[in-house]
Protein backbone atom coordinates (compact mmCIF):
# COMPACT_ATOMS: atom_id res chain seq x y z
CA UNK A 1 0.00 0.00 0.00
CA UNK A 2 1.65 3.37 -1.07
CA UNK A 3 0.74 5.37 1.81
CA UNK A 4 2.32 9.05 0.91
CA UNK A 5 -0.58 8.84 -1.99
CA UNK A 6 -3.03 7.95 0.26
CA UNK A 7 -2.88 10.47 2.48
CA UNK A 8 -2.27 13.04 0.18
CA UNK A 9 -5.93 11.97 -1.34
CA UNK A 10 -6.91 12.72 1.67
CA UNK A 11 -6.12 15.78 2.18
CA UNK A 12 -6.71 17.41 -0.97
CA UNK A 13 -10.39 15.38 -0.75
CA UNK A 14 -10.89 16.94 2.62
CA UNK A 15 -10.12 20.29 1.73
CA UNK A 16 -12.70 20.34 -0.96
CA UNK A 17 -15.63 19.32 2.07
CA UNK A 18 -14.68 22.95 4.23
CA UNK A 19 -16.95 24.81 1.77
CA UNK A 20 -17.41 28.10 3.95
CA UNK A 21 -14.57 27.91 6.83
CA UNK A 22 -12.09 28.81 4.38
CA UNK A 23 -14.18 31.85 2.67
CA UNK A 24 -12.84 35.19 3.61
CA UNK A 25 -9.70 33.40 6.06
CA UNK A 26 -9.59 35.59 9.20
CA UNK A 27 -6.44 35.39 11.21
CA UNK A 28 -6.09 36.40 14.75
CA UNK A 29 -3.56 39.39 14.92
CA UNK A 30 -1.63 41.36 13.07
CA UNK A 31 1.03 39.74 10.75
CA UNK A 32 3.80 40.64 13.16
CA UNK A 33 2.40 38.93 15.89
CA UNK A 34 3.20 35.79 14.21
CA UNK A 35 6.59 37.01 12.70
CA UNK A 36 7.87 37.53 16.05
CA UNK A 37 6.38 34.16 17.54
CA UNK A 38 8.35 32.55 14.88
CA UNK A 39 11.77 34.58 15.18
CA UNK A 40 11.76 34.04 19.33
CA UNK A 41 10.65 29.76 18.34
CA UNK A 42 14.26 29.86 15.94
CA UNK A 43 16.10 31.38 18.92
CA UNK A 44 14.97 28.55 21.12
CA UNK A 45 15.88 25.65 19.06
CA UNK A 46 19.55 25.83 18.09
CA UNK A 47 19.40 23.35 14.81
CA UNK A 48 17.48 21.89 11.91
CA UNK A 49 14.12 22.59 10.51
CA UNK A 50 11.03 22.79 12.43
CA UNK A 51 7.63 21.01 10.92
CA UNK A 52 4.36 21.88 12.20
CA UNK A 53 1.67 20.09 10.83
CA UNK A 54 -2.36 21.71 10.80
CA UNK A 55 -5.08 19.21 11.50
CA UNK A 56 -7.43 18.16 8.81
CA UNK A 57 -10.47 17.69 9.08
CA UNK A 58 -12.25 14.58 10.85
CA UNK A 59 -15.46 12.52 9.50
CA UNK A 60 -18.14 11.82 11.54
CA UNK A 61 -20.11 8.78 10.32
CA UNK A 62 -19.27 9.41 6.39
CA UNK A 63 -16.68 11.09 4.86
CA UNK A 64 -18.82 13.92 3.49
CA UNK A 65 -19.86 14.60 6.99
CA UNK A 66 -16.82 15.85 9.36
CA UNK A 67 -16.95 17.18 12.83
CA UNK A 68 -16.56 20.43 13.39
CA UNK A 69 -13.27 21.87 12.24
CA UNK A 70 -10.44 22.52 14.89
CA UNK A 71 -6.83 23.54 13.69
CA UNK A 72 -4.29 22.57 15.92
CA UNK A 73 -3.22 25.12 18.31
CA UNK A 74 0.45 25.47 18.30
CA UNK A 75 0.24 25.72 14.32
CA UNK A 76 -2.48 28.58 14.99
CA UNK A 77 0.04 30.07 17.68
CA UNK A 78 2.62 30.32 14.85
CA UNK A 79 0.78 30.63 11.46
CA UNK A 80 -2.26 31.86 12.19
CA UNK A 81 -4.43 30.22 9.05
CA UNK A 82 -7.28 28.22 10.57
CA UNK A 83 -8.00 25.40 7.62
CA UNK A 84 -7.61 22.06 6.82
CA UNK A 85 -4.36 20.86 4.94
CA UNK A 86 -1.81 23.23 6.12
CA UNK A 87 1.81 23.04 7.14
CA UNK A 88 4.79 24.96 7.97
CA UNK A 89 8.24 24.89 7.98
CA UNK A 90 11.07 27.31 10.05
CA UNK A 91 14.11 27.16 8.81
CA UNK A 92 16.78 28.07 11.55
CA UNK A 93 19.55 28.34 9.62
CA UNK A 94 18.54 29.77 6.70
CA UNK A 95 16.15 32.07 8.98
CA UNK A 96 13.74 31.49 6.69
CA UNK A 97 9.48 30.38 6.91
CA UNK A 98 7.69 28.21 4.54
CA UNK A 99 4.20 27.81 4.19
CA UNK A 100 2.55 24.36 2.78
CA UNK A 101 -0.90 24.38 1.06
CA UNK A 102 -2.95 23.86 -1.79
CA UNK A 103 -4.89 26.32 -4.34
CA UNK A 104 -8.33 25.86 -4.77
CA UNK A 105 -9.41 24.62 -8.29
CA UNK A 106 -12.72 25.19 -10.40
CA UNK A 107 -14.78 22.89 -8.73
CA UNK A 108 -13.58 24.27 -5.03
CA UNK A 109 -14.71 27.62 -6.33
CA UNK A 110 -18.24 26.63 -7.36
CA UNK A 111 -19.41 25.35 -4.24
CA UNK A 112 -16.80 27.59 -1.95
CA UNK A 113 -16.78 30.90 -4.08
CA UNK A 114 -14.03 32.64 -5.09
CA UNK A 115 -10.64 32.07 -2.12
CA UNK A 116 -7.63 33.83 -1.48
CA UNK A 117 -4.52 32.33 -2.92
CA UNK A 118 -2.23 30.26 -0.79
CA UNK A 119 0.29 33.04 -1.24
CA UNK A 120 -1.53 35.31 0.08
CA UNK A 121 -2.86 33.37 2.94
CA UNK A 122 1.02 33.18 3.89
CA UNK A 123 1.65 36.88 3.36
CA UNK A 124 -1.41 37.60 5.66
CA UNK A 125 0.81 36.18 9.21
CA UNK A 126 4.24 37.41 7.51
CA UNK A 127 5.74 34.47 5.77
CA UNK A 128 7.16 35.63 1.93
CA UNK A 129 7.02 31.94 1.08
CA UNK A 130 4.54 29.23 -0.21
CA UNK A 131 4.66 25.88 -1.91
CA UNK A 132 2.00 23.38 -2.69
CA UNK A 133 1.72 20.80 -0.04
CA UNK A 134 3.06 17.88 -2.45
CA UNK A 135 6.42 19.53 -2.08
CA UNK A 136 6.44 19.27 1.53
CA UNK A 137 8.13 15.73 1.59
CA UNK A 138 10.66 16.98 -0.61
CA UNK A 139 11.95 19.72 1.83
CA UNK A 140 11.57 17.34 4.68
CA UNK A 141 13.56 14.81 2.86
CA UNK A 142 16.24 17.15 1.93
CA UNK A 143 17.01 17.99 5.35
CA UNK A 144 17.28 14.77 6.74
CA UNK A 145 19.35 13.92 3.49
CA UNK A 146 22.20 16.75 4.50
CA UNK A 147 22.27 15.05 8.35
CA UNK A 148 19.64 17.99 10.16
CA UNK A 149 17.35 17.64 12.66
CA UNK A 150 13.85 17.81 12.07
CA UNK A 151 12.20 18.96 15.04
CA UNK A 152 8.50 17.99 15.00
CA UNK A 153 5.92 17.69 18.21
CA UNK A 154 4.14 14.86 19.58
CA UNK A 155 1.41 14.16 17.47
CA UNK A 156 -2.11 13.37 18.74
CA UNK A 157 -4.20 12.41 15.62
CA UNK A 158 -3.48 9.38 13.77
CA UNK A 159 -3.49 11.13 10.30
CA UNK A 160 -0.63 13.55 11.02
CA UNK A 161 1.22 9.66 12.41
CA UNK A 162 1.16 8.84 9.75
CA UNK A 163 1.62 11.79 7.59
CA UNK A 164 5.00 11.98 9.63
CA UNK A 165 5.60 8.50 8.56
CA UNK A 166 5.40 9.83 4.98
CA UNK A 167 7.15 12.47 5.45
CA UNK A 168 10.44 11.33 7.83
CA UNK A 169 9.97 7.06 7.36
CA UNK A 170 9.65 7.11 11.34
CA UNK A 171 6.81 4.39 11.47
CA UNK A 172 3.47 6.18 12.46
CA UNK A 173 3.33 4.19 16.27
CA UNK A 174 6.34 5.64 17.03
CA UNK A 175 6.82 9.19 15.70
CA UNK A 176 5.05 10.54 19.35
CA UNK A 177 8.84 8.73 20.86
CA UNK A 178 10.92 10.80 18.45
CA UNK A 179 9.08 14.11 19.20
CA UNK A 180 11.68 17.39 19.46
CA UNK A 181 11.97 17.66 23.69
CA UNK A 182 13.89 20.86 22.30
CA UNK A 183 10.73 22.09 20.50
CA UNK A 184 8.24 21.12 22.66
CA UNK A 185 9.70 22.62 25.96
CA UNK A 186 10.38 26.07 23.44
CA UNK A 187 6.65 26.02 22.78
CA UNK A 188 5.40 25.99 26.24
CA UNK A 189 7.85 28.35 27.33
CA UNK A 190 5.96 30.74 24.39
CA UNK A 191 2.89 30.13 25.00
CA UNK A 192 2.58 29.77 28.62
CA UNK A 193 3.34 33.40 29.06
CA UNK A 194 -0.04 35.64 27.37
CA UNK A 195 0.47 38.28 25.35
CA UNK A 196 -1.99 41.66 25.33
CA UNK A 197 -3.75 40.19 22.37
CA UNK A 198 -4.35 37.18 23.99
CA UNK A 199 -5.64 38.62 27.09
CA UNK A 200 -7.79 40.67 25.25
CA UNK A 201 -9.55 37.33 23.25
CA UNK A 202 -9.22 35.15 27.03
CA UNK A 203 -11.23 38.10 28.10
CA UNK A 204 -13.63 38.15 25.56
CA UNK A 205 -14.00 34.23 26.21
CA UNK A 206 -15.11 34.56 29.52
CA UNK A 207 -17.83 37.24 28.98
CA UNK A 208 -19.09 34.45 26.63
CA UNK A 209 -19.42 32.12 29.66
CA UNK A 210 -20.43 34.76 31.75
CA UNK A 211 -24.08 34.29 29.68
CA UNK A 212 -23.69 30.54 29.67
CA UNK A 213 -23.54 30.22 33.25
CA UNK A 214 -26.15 32.81 34.15
CA UNK A 215 -28.50 31.42 31.86
CA UNK A 216 -27.52 28.17 32.99
CA UNK A 217 -28.96 29.51 36.69
CA UNK A 218 -32.12 31.37 35.40
CA UNK A 219 -33.12 27.58 33.77
CA UNK A 220 -32.45 25.95 36.86
CA UNK A 221 -35.92 24.72 38.27
CA UNK A 222 -37.14 21.92 39.16
CA UNK A 223 -39.07 19.34 36.18
CA UNK A 224 -36.44 20.61 33.51
CA UNK A 225 -34.05 18.06 32.07
CA UNK A 226 -30.13 18.55 32.29
CA UNK A 227 -29.91 18.15 28.31
CA UNK A 228 -32.42 21.00 28.09
CA UNK A 229 -30.16 23.24 29.71
CA UNK A 230 -26.96 21.48 28.21
CA UNK A 231 -28.30 22.64 25.02
CA UNK A 232 -29.27 25.53 25.53
CA UNK A 233 -25.33 26.33 26.89
CA UNK A 234 -24.29 24.81 23.99
CA UNK A 235 -26.33 27.03 21.46
CA UNK A 236 -24.84 30.43 23.25
CA UNK A 237 -21.38 29.48 22.40
CA UNK A 238 -22.33 28.97 19.07
CA UNK A 239 -24.21 32.01 18.62
CA UNK A 240 -21.47 33.99 19.23
CA UNK A 241 -19.33 32.12 16.28
CA UNK A 242 -17.78 29.26 17.71
CA UNK A 243 -18.53 26.40 20.19
CA UNK A 244 -18.23 25.33 23.91
CA UNK A 245 -14.59 24.83 24.44
CA UNK A 246 -14.68 21.17 25.84
CA UNK A 247 -17.88 18.66 26.05
CA UNK A 248 -20.06 20.83 29.07
CA UNK A 249 -20.44 18.61 32.46
CA UNK A 250 -24.06 19.69 33.62
CA UNK A 251 -25.43 17.22 35.91
CA UNK A 252 -27.27 17.25 39.33
CA UNK A 253 -24.88 14.18 40.18
CA UNK A 254 -21.56 16.67 40.86
CA UNK A 255 -19.82 13.85 43.10
CA UNK A 256 -18.90 12.40 39.32
CA UNK A 257 -16.06 14.55 38.10
CA UNK A 258 -16.55 14.84 34.73
CA UNK A 259 -19.89 13.59 34.39
CA UNK A 260 -21.15 14.11 30.71
CA UNK A 261 -24.38 11.99 31.65
CA UNK A 262 -27.38 14.86 30.80
CA UNK A 263 -30.11 12.04 30.58
CA UNK A 264 -31.38 13.08 34.33
CA UNK A 265 -34.48 15.80 35.32
CA UNK A 266 -33.64 18.55 37.98
CA UNK A 267 -35.36 17.77 41.29
CA UNK A 268 -35.90 19.61 44.38
CA UNK A 269 -33.21 19.10 47.18
CA UNK A 270 -30.51 18.25 44.49
CA UNK A 271 -27.86 20.65 43.38
CA UNK A 272 -26.72 21.74 39.99
CA UNK A 273 -22.88 21.17 39.15
CA UNK A 274 -22.20 23.69 35.74
CA UNK A 275 -18.41 23.06 34.22
CA UNK A 276 -19.00 24.73 30.84
CA UNK A 277 -16.77 27.20 28.65
CA UNK A 278 -17.04 28.79 25.62
CA UNK A 279 -14.16 29.04 22.42
CA UNK A 280 -14.20 32.05 20.77
CA UNK A 281 -13.98 31.90 17.19
CA UNK A 282 -10.08 32.75 17.84
CA UNK A 283 -10.27 29.83 19.43
CA UNK A 284 -9.18 30.85 22.87
CA UNK A 285 -11.15 29.05 25.48
CA UNK A 286 -13.01 30.47 29.10
CA UNK A 287 -13.41 27.40 31.68
CA UNK A 288 -15.75 28.03 34.69
CA UNK A 289 -18.03 25.82 36.95
CA UNK A 290 -20.90 26.81 39.08
CA UNK A 291 -22.85 24.66 41.23
CA UNK A 292 -26.33 25.78 42.59
CA UNK A 293 -30.13 24.36 44.38
CA UNK A 294 -32.42 23.29 41.66
CA UNK A 295 -35.10 25.79 42.69
CA UNK A 296 -32.55 28.35 43.72
CA UNK A 297 -32.46 28.35 47.44
CA UNK A 298 -29.55 26.79 49.44
CA UNK A 299 -30.54 24.87 52.00
CA UNK A 300 -28.82 23.10 55.25
CA UNK A 301 -26.01 21.69 54.59
CA UNK A 302 -25.65 22.92 51.23
CA UNK A 303 -24.93 26.10 52.35
CA UNK A 304 -22.66 24.79 54.53
CA UNK A 305 -20.55 22.90 52.41
CA UNK A 306 -20.81 25.10 49.60
CA UNK A 307 -19.27 28.43 52.12
CA UNK A 308 -15.98 26.18 52.78
CA UNK A 309 -15.74 25.53 48.84
CA UNK A 310 -16.06 29.81 48.07
CA UNK A 311 -13.44 30.10 51.22
CA UNK A 312 -10.87 27.75 49.32
CA UNK A 313 -11.72 29.92 45.77
CA UNK A 314 -11.05 32.94 47.63
CA UNK A 315 -7.73 31.22 49.59
CA UNK A 316 -6.61 30.27 46.28
CA UNK A 317 -7.16 33.76 44.07
CA UNK A 318 -5.55 35.54 47.84
CA UNK A 319 -2.23 33.98 47.32
CA UNK A 320 -1.84 33.19 43.51
CA UNK A 321 1.03 36.14 42.28
CA UNK A 322 4.50 35.69 40.10
CA UNK A 323 6.69 33.36 42.41
CA UNK A 324 4.83 31.58 44.44
CA UNK A 325 4.24 27.64 42.94
CA UNK A 326 0.72 26.24 42.63
CA UNK A 327 1.66 23.58 44.31
CA UNK A 328 1.72 25.41 47.39
CA UNK A 329 -1.56 27.48 46.57
CA UNK A 330 -3.34 23.76 46.15
CA UNK A 331 -1.92 22.69 49.32
CA UNK A 332 -3.08 25.69 51.17
CA UNK A 333 -6.47 24.95 49.63
CA UNK A 334 -6.59 21.98 50.54
CA UNK A 335 -5.87 22.88 54.18
CA UNK A 336 -8.95 25.56 54.35
CA UNK A 337 -11.11 22.49 52.96
CA UNK A 338 -9.73 20.35 55.45
CA UNK A 339 -10.14 23.13 58.43
CA UNK A 340 -14.10 23.82 57.55
CA UNK A 341 -14.53 19.80 56.99
CA UNK A 342 -13.70 19.52 60.36
CA UNK A 343 -15.96 22.41 62.04
CA UNK A 344 -18.70 20.30 60.26
CA UNK A 345 -17.48 16.96 62.36
CA UNK A 346 -16.59 15.18 58.76
CA UNK A 347 -12.66 15.77 59.72
CA UNK A 348 -10.82 15.43 62.60
CA UNK A 349 -7.39 15.56 64.11
CA UNK A 350 -4.40 18.08 63.16
CA UNK A 351 -5.24 19.93 59.42
CA UNK A 352 -1.78 20.09 58.18
CA UNK A 353 -1.19 16.44 59.10
CA UNK A 354 -4.31 15.49 57.42
CA UNK A 355 -3.59 17.71 54.38
CA UNK A 356 0.45 16.24 54.19
CA UNK A 357 -0.89 12.49 54.55
CA UNK A 358 -3.80 13.09 52.04
CA UNK A 359 -6.69 12.64 53.92
CA UNK A 360 -8.41 15.45 52.39
CA UNK A 361 -8.66 13.55 49.28
CA UNK A 362 -11.98 11.74 50.21
CA UNK A 363 -13.18 14.83 49.52
CA UNK A 364 -10.96 16.47 46.93
CA UNK A 365 -9.53 14.23 44.40
CA UNK A 366 -8.30 16.34 41.72
CA UNK A 367 -5.64 19.46 41.01
CA UNK A 368 -6.79 23.04 41.76
CA UNK A 369 -6.28 24.04 38.35
CA UNK A 370 -4.65 24.19 34.91
CA UNK A 371 -2.95 26.27 32.48
CA UNK A 372 -5.58 27.99 30.13
CA UNK A 373 -5.19 29.77 26.68
CA UNK A 374 -5.67 28.29 22.71
CA UNK A 375 -6.72 24.72 24.42
CA UNK A 376 -8.75 24.54 27.26
CA UNK A 377 -6.52 22.83 29.43
CA UNK A 378 -3.24 24.26 27.60
CA UNK A 379 -0.70 22.52 25.75
CA UNK A 380 -1.81 19.27 27.67
CA UNK A 381 -0.94 17.45 23.58
CA UNK A 382 3.17 18.31 24.56
CA UNK A 383 2.40 16.73 27.94
CA UNK A 384 1.93 17.95 31.14
CA UNK A 385 4.81 17.63 32.49
CA UNK A 386 6.63 20.02 30.69
CA UNK A 387 3.22 22.66 31.27
CA UNK A 388 2.53 21.66 34.78
CA UNK A 389 5.56 21.06 36.13
CA UNK A 390 9.69 21.99 35.78
CA UNK A 391 12.96 20.64 36.74
CA UNK A 392 12.32 22.54 40.57
CA UNK A 393 8.30 21.37 40.66
CA UNK A 394 7.85 17.66 40.33
CA UNK A 395 4.80 15.91 40.14
CA UNK A 396 3.39 13.91 42.80
CA UNK A 397 2.20 10.40 43.32
CA UNK A 398 -0.28 10.54 46.20
CA UNK A 399 -3.65 10.40 45.71
CA UNK A 400 -4.92 13.58 45.01
CA UNK A 401 -2.02 15.15 44.56
CA UNK A 402 -1.02 13.59 41.62
CA UNK A 403 -4.16 14.66 39.73
CA UNK A 404 -2.50 18.33 39.97
CA UNK A 405 -2.19 19.31 36.82
CA UNK A 406 -0.34 22.91 37.13
CA UNK A 407 2.42 22.79 39.96
CA UNK A 408 5.33 25.13 38.65
CA UNK A 409 6.60 28.38 39.53
CA UNK A 410 4.04 31.39 38.31
CA UNK A 411 5.01 33.89 36.02
CA UNK A 412 2.92 37.23 35.29
CA UNK A 413 1.03 36.25 31.97
CA UNK A 414 0.19 32.99 32.82
CA UNK A 415 -3.53 32.03 32.40
CA UNK A 416 -5.20 29.06 34.93
CA UNK A 417 -8.04 28.11 36.50
CA UNK A 418 -9.17 28.56 40.37
CA UNK A 419 -11.28 25.07 40.66
CA UNK A 420 -11.29 23.83 44.32
CA UNK A 421 -14.63 21.55 45.26
CA UNK A 422 -15.74 18.77 47.86
CA UNK A 423 -17.58 15.54 46.84
CA UNK A 424 -18.87 13.06 48.48
CA UNK A 425 -18.28 9.66 46.49
CA UNK A 426 -19.90 6.89 47.27
CA UNK A 427 -17.87 4.04 46.22
CA UNK A 428 -14.96 6.03 47.04
CA UNK A 429 -16.24 6.84 50.64
CA UNK A 430 -16.71 2.53 50.87
CA UNK A 431 -13.61 1.45 49.55
CA UNK A 432 -11.49 3.76 52.04
CA UNK A 433 -13.52 3.13 54.95
CA UNK A 434 -13.45 -0.73 53.77
CA UNK A 435 -9.68 -0.40 54.16
CA UNK A 436 -9.46 1.48 57.34
CA UNK A 437 -7.91 4.88 55.69
CA UNK A 438 -6.48 7.44 57.18
CA UNK A 439 -9.06 6.88 60.26
CA UNK A 440 -7.02 9.52 62.94
CA UNK A 441 -8.45 12.39 60.11
CA UNK A 442 -11.82 11.14 58.73
CA UNK A 443 -15.10 10.55 61.06
CA UNK A 444 -16.92 8.04 58.47
CA UNK A 445 -19.83 7.89 60.83
CA UNK A 446 -20.51 11.54 60.10
CA UNK A 447 -19.52 11.08 56.20
CA UNK A 448 -21.89 8.06 56.05
CA UNK A 449 -24.96 10.65 56.35
CA UNK A 450 -23.35 12.93 53.08
CA UNK A 451 -23.25 10.15 50.68
CA UNK A 452 -26.67 11.15 48.91
CA UNK A 453 -24.98 15.19 49.05
CA UNK A 454 -23.37 14.93 45.28
CA UNK A 455 -20.39 17.33 44.81
CA UNK A 456 -19.80 21.02 44.43
CA UNK A 457 -16.69 22.52 42.38
CA UNK A 458 -16.49 26.66 41.90
CA UNK A 459 -13.92 27.68 39.14
CA UNK A 460 -13.21 31.08 37.70
CA UNK A 461 -9.95 31.75 34.83
CA UNK A 462 -7.66 33.92 36.27
CA UNK A 463 -4.88 35.89 34.87
CA UNK A 464 -1.63 36.41 36.77
CA UNK A 465 -0.73 39.87 37.19
CA UNK A 466 2.42 41.73 38.63
CA UNK A 467 1.77 41.73 41.67
CA UNK A 468 -1.25 39.29 42.26
CA UNK A 469 -3.73 38.00 40.09
CA UNK A 470 -6.98 38.95 38.47
CA UNK A 471 -10.31 37.30 37.24
CA UNK A 472 -10.62 37.16 33.23
CA UNK A 473 -14.24 38.62 31.73
CA UNK A 474 -15.80 42.18 32.26
CA UNK A 475 -17.99 40.34 34.99
CA UNK A 476 -17.82 37.75 37.30
CA UNK A 477 -20.59 35.03 37.24
CA UNK A 478 -22.92 34.98 40.20
CA UNK A 479 -21.01 33.31 42.52
CA UNK A 480 -21.71 33.82 46.47
CA UNK A 481 -24.97 32.48 48.16
CA UNK A 482 -26.79 35.76 47.66
CA UNK A 483 -25.88 36.31 44.29
CA UNK A 484 -26.63 33.41 43.07
CA UNK A 485 -30.19 33.25 44.85
CA UNK A 486 -30.99 36.38 43.38
CA UNK A 487 -30.20 35.56 39.80
CA UNK A 488 -32.02 32.44 40.07
CA UNK A 489 -35.15 33.79 41.55
CA UNK A 490 -35.23 37.26 39.36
Amino acid sequence: MNIGITIKEKILHLQKLTFKKFHKSHIMFESSTYERRRQALRNKVQSGIILLLGNNEAPANYPDNCYKYRQDSSFLYFFGQSHPGFAGILDIEANEDIFFGNDVDIDDIIWMGPQPSIKDLALQVGVKKSLPLDQLKEVVGKAIAQGRKVHFLPPYRYDNMMWLEELTGIKASMVKKYASLELIKAVVDLRSVKEACEIIELDLACNIGYEMHTAAMRLCKPGVSEQYIAGVLEGIAASYGSKTSFATILTQHGETLHNHDHSHTLEVGRMMLTDAGAERISNYCSDHTRTVPVGGKFEGRQKDVYNIVLACHGKALELTRPGITYKEVHLEVCKVLAQGLKDLGLMRGNVEEAVAAGAHALFLPHGLGHMMGLDVHDMEDLGQIYVGYDDETRPSTQFGLASLRMGRRLQEGFVMTDEPGCYFIPALIDKWRAEGMHLDFLNYDAIERFKDFGGIRLEDDILITPDGSRFLGEKRIPITIEEVEDIMNE
